[in-house]
């Protein structure tokens, strides 16, 4: 087999390729973020944005019990206190709740004294219901920032999951350490398979499950040809509709047929990164941030 991946990590039990449903757990945050002098005239939206904490989390929820697998959600702080009966069912069966800013915040359009109050403010909401300090962290609509790496270190995150570098874990180096990144990409979003809401100028064609799926499926199946990791972006509102949830539950099911896959929360596959790292069993990539610290010079501009 010609090796895709030229280091794949050694996942447990010889696993070919580890999985997580991680979902962004979003639910009214981005309407109080986008339009915070408005939204209460603004019924259908708050409506199915409210259709996450309301029928999809149970149901998500119920999902992952009949399969025994716990899995990850990312959670503004401002949804854990508005919406603490979905917090509690994730919470009573092991799942992971992650950081995803207080409101929803694109970060790299605040400043860093901003960033570290919303870091803070998420982080203390998730410790107030879980009992300890979040330890992943993924960025509101993937905008991290030139300082999110070196604020993740200084508070001591395991790990981030905003970024789409590898197809495998990898570390990202900053001025202050480094950290453990777990990558994804957009094929593996839900946002541009089904999402048409007018409000957020998203107008993309929405697709069958089926298709969505085979989108999900395609990704599967490379990452457990060559030992990768899948790592979704899904979101309650979205995928946890019904026809959508009939169809995760298939391609659970595809994926459990096919075995060897290891299911785990964000958290345990970190640590199981670094405790390779850490034993010498495997060693990981890196890239350091920022890329760019100035402006690339550009030696012709736009004149007609």
């Amino acid at each position: 087999m010609l090796p895709l991946i030229n280091n794949p990590p050694p996942w447990p039990n010889g696993a070919r390729c580890a999985a997580c449903f991680a979902f962004d757990f979003d639910a009214e945050s981005l309407l109080h973020l986008y339009y915070p002098n408005d939204a209460a005239r603004r019924i259908n939206l708050s409506s199915s944005l409210r259709y996450g904490p309301r029928v999809a989390v149970p149901r998500i929820v119920s999902i992952w019990r009949h399969f025994g697998i716990r899995q990850t959600m990312y959670v503004p702080g401002w949804v854990v206190e508005t919406y603490p009966e979905a917090i509690e069912l994730l919470v009573a069966d092991g799942h992971e709740i992650g950081h995803h800013g207080w409101l929803h915040e694109r970060t790299n359009q605040i400043s860093r004294s901003d960033e570290r109050r919303v870091l803070e403010a998420g982080m203390a909401a998730i410790e107030k219901v879980t009992g300890k300090p979040p330890v992943g962290y993924r960025s509101p609509s993937g905008a991290f920032s030139e300082f999110t790496l070196d604020l993740l270190v200084e508070y001591g995150f395991s790990y981030d999951s905003s970024l789409a570098g590898d197809d495998i874990p990898y570390f990202l180096e900053g001025g202050k350490g480094r950290l453990l990144e777990l990558p994804s990409d957009h094929p593996l979003d839900d946002w541009p398979q089904y999402v048409n809401l007018k409000e957020f100028n998203m107008g993309m064609t929405i697709q069958s499950p089926q298709r969505a799926m085979d989108v999900f499926r395609a990704e599967f199946d490379a990452a457990w040809e060559y030992g990768g990791l899948w790592s979704s972006i899904w979101h309650p509102f979205v995928s946890g509709r019904l026809a959508r949830a009939h169809a995760m539950v298939e391609l659970i099911e595809y994926m459990q047929r096919k075995g060897s896959v290891w299911f785990a929360t964000m958290e345990e596959i970190a640590d199981h990164i670094h405790g390779l790292v850490e034993r010498g069993e495997w060693t990981p990539s890196s890239e350091r941030l920022p890329f760019w610290s100035e402006p690339v010079p550009q030696i012709a501009m736009p004149s007609r």
